[in-house]
């Protein structure tokens, strides 16, 4: 597999842990199942699923750092991280809560930072 597609592999991985740890808590309580849990064993929890997404992050970033090789840049891989964030999260966020919707200002500011990723692209 290429270096390129391996990295955006990994980088959609470790986004997927990355918004569970900070925001599946949130679900699992409010569906009961952590809700009595103390503040500590939230965050030990979280802090568990975010070790699985370092696992995925770091790779990625090594695997597609121009310094180490890879095709991208610096800041191509930041802005296209955060862009693979940004959906991971409100994919997340549709299916994980009720009455959670996108809005066309969502929308726009998503295809904005579509344009960012294209800018960073140019030569």
């Amino acid at each position: 597999m290429s270096p390129a597609l391996s990295t955006i592999i990994l980088l959609v991985i470790s986004n997927i842990f990355m918004t569970f740890a900070w925001y599946g808590h949130l679900r699992l309580s409010a569906s009961g199942v952590s809700a009595s849990w103390p503040l500590y064993a939230v965050i030990l929890f979280s802090w568990g699923v975010a070790l699985l997404e370092y696992c995925c992050q770091v790779p990625a970033n090594r695997i597609g750092y121009e310094g180490n090789g890879g095709p991208y840049s610096l800041i191509q891989l930041k802005v296209m991280q955060e862009v693979i964030t940004l959906v991971v999260f409100a994919v997340f966020s549709i299916m994980a809560f009720e009455g959670f919707e996108l809005r066309w200002n969502h929308i726009a500011a998503f295809a904005l930072l579509v344009g960012a990723v294209y800018l960073v692209f140019m030569k």
